[in-house]
């Protein structure tokens, strides 16, 4: 008996599915058992072999250096918690006590060479460990690469099989079948197609026949069901909450539903079948709402939304725009047209309403949080004043304290008040022509205190020639220097360079920043100028919000602020505004 093309197609592709799934868990088993030696290596011996050698380097200096007993006590407890082998936790013992008599009695020269023989012991024993655990891990490759082998083997030869009896099996009914279907796509429903001696095809054959039937019964009454359908869709977009509206592809309004209409205050006849630029003489809204649409094609490339505000329910509310191009492919042809466009205007007055509120928030819990911080800086410098009396140590230690948490919560407040005058909108900018040194020079008066407790030297490079003035806001821009180069300093290591630049070049007037700290994770660069966002790991204090105000006070000068950066390497920020012209 003759098997069908679906029981064949069933049994091959389902044994070759079944194997390849095998395949997959068995590699993914041997993936887990080869991961869990290599980790099992690194966590239970190789640890243990870097704390012995750390010990090994502090041993020499216990007695002449303070640090080195508590560097060694730390590794020291480190390795107690990393015992895996037989005999370590011995060892172990032995190095811990005979630490404890060598911090009693540093200058015994016996105690150092008996400590360095016992973690000699521990090292030899991991390093045999790793050895071991090494050949384990070979062995398990092996065996991977064998069963691995053996079922590929499989899969490739039903893949074979498969590849060799199907597509005739399957492509030579479909070459008939394919040309009796043409007669019938091109409207000869008395065309009929016959297969006897195939299952499947029969079936489908049977099927067309029958559509053929009543393709004529359908041609004729088809035009009613389009009506029924047309306002099926009508009440479907007359019901959304959302301004709707419909162009074809000669950008002639199609429909738009009563939202739309109320927001453009026109009536179905102002509007339905009438052309967009015409209507955009007249209509403002209109206007707005369909500049993408009227752009030539290919000047954008995306489809772009904005918010836009509009009177609406008897206020003012906000409203994101979003053009969709509407395009299809027509039957016989493999390319897309464009038979129209739909305008979608999503209300996000909520949202708006919600976000004032939040900026309002921030700017008045910010506002009253300074004249407190304010206060509490002010009471620190009489405490610290001679005539209030000298404090001790204990009391220095807690005023500086103070002193660090005020200014940081105080350079908070001022970080926050500046980003809802950014996001509000209301950027008061006093520009003019400034000199660029007075600019770069200021901020770097303002950081000196801070670069010289890290011993951190500044490079400046200036130009030979008179460098021109830059047409800047005095105030923001030295804050946004000042930012960078804290930023380069606080990411610095001790006793390295920041270099600073200042460059012209063709109407514009570059200041670059540059440290050779970390650098900045590639995944990162992109959203470094984010608000809030702070690199994760990462241990250095912060808001998250310095960088995205100083792109926001340099960009509305009219001016450009980014970064390159090679992980490992440092960063280099470059603000570049404009020149002034005399």
């Amino acid at each position: 008996m003759k098997l069908k093309i679906k029981t064949k197609l069933t049994l091959g592709v389902g044994l070759l599915l079944l194997l390849i799934v095998l395949l997959s868990l068995l590699g993914m088993r041997y993936l887990q058992l080869l991961s869990g030696d290599t980790e099992k290596i690194l966590e239970d011996n190789y640890n243990t072999l870097e704390y012995a050698r750390q010990m090994l380097h502090t041993l020499d200096d216990i007695g002449r250096e303070d640090i080195a007993i508590t560097l060694f006590e730390e590794h020291l407890k480190k390795q107690q918690n990393n015992i895996t082998e037989i005999a370590e936790k011995e060892i172990t013992e032995s190095v811990t006590q005979r630490f404890e008599k060598l911090r009693l009695q540093p200058r015994d020269t016996l105690l150092p060479r008996l400590i360095r023989e016992d973690l000699g012991e521990i090292m030899k024993l991991n390093m045999y460990a790793i050895a071991r655990k090494s050949n384990t891990a070979k062995a398990t490759a092996d065996s991977a690469m064998l069963w691995i082998g053996i079922i590929g083997g499989l899969c490739f030869l039903i893949a074979l099989a498969l590849l060799l009896n199907l597509p005739g099996n399957i492509a030579n009914p479909i070459r008939e079948l394919t040309a009796s279907i043409r007669q019938i796509a091109a409207k000869n429903y008395s065309q009929r197609v016959h297969f006897e001696n195939h299952v499947e095809f029969g079936q489908l054959a049977k099927a067309f026949n029958s559509m053929a039937e009543k393709l004529a019964e359908y041609n004729n009454s088809s035009l009613s069901k389009l009506l029924f359908e047309k306002k099926r869709i009508e009440a479907l977009i007359n019901n959304m909450h959302d301004p709707v509206i419909g162009l074809d592809e000669k950008k002639c309004i199609l429909f738009a539903n009563q939202e739309a209409l109320q927001v453009l205050g026109l009536s179905q006849e102002q509007l339905i079948g009438r052309p967009v630029q015409e209507l955009s003489i007249t209509n403002d809204l209109m206007r707005s709402l369909a500049r993408d649409i009227l752009k030539a094609r290919g000047e954008t490339d995306k489809t772009e939304t904005q918010a836009m505000k509009i009177f609406a329910d008897g206020k003012e509310s906000y409203f994101e725009k979003e053009v969709i191009d509407i395009t299809i492919t027509p039957t016989g042809e493999d390319a897309r047209q464009l038979i129209g466009h739909v305008i979608v205007l999503k209300n996000i007055t909520a949202f708006k309403e919600l976000d004032f509120a939040k900026t309002n928030f921030i700017a008045t819990v910010s506002h009253e949080l300074k004249t407190p911080i304010s206060s509490i800086k002010l009471s620190l410098q009489l405490l610290e004043s001679e005539q209030t009396g000298p404090l001790n140590e204990a009391q220095k230690q807690l005023t500086d304290s103070i002193r660090e948490d005020a200014g940081r919560l105080l350079k908070m407040t001022s970080e926050l008040l500046n980003m809802t005058q950014v996001e509000s909108g209301n950027i008061q900018l006093s520009i003019r022509p400034a000199s660029p040194e007075d600019i770069l020079q200021y901020a770097i008066e303002t950081v000196k205190v801070q670069a010289e407790a890290k011993k951190i030297r500044f490079d400046l490079a200036l130009p030979k020639a008179p460098c021109p003035l830059v047409l800047a806001d005095n105030e923001k821009t030295a804050w946004v220097l000042t930012n960078l180069i804290a930023n380069a300093i606080r990411y610095s290591y001790d006793n390295s360079t920041v270099y600073l630049s200042i460059v012209p070049e063709a109407g514009k007037v570059k200041f670059l920043v540059r440290d050779t700290g970390q650098g900045i994770a590639p995944e990162y660069k992109d959203k470094i100028f984010d608000r809030y966002f702070r690199i994760p790991g990462s241990r250095k204090e912060g808001t998250g919000l310095g960088l995205a105000i100083s792109k926001e006070f340099i960009e509305a000068q009219g001016g450009e602020i980014s970064v390159t950066s090679d992980f490992g390497a440092g960063s280099t920020f470059v603000v570049v505004l404009n020149a002034a012209t005399l």
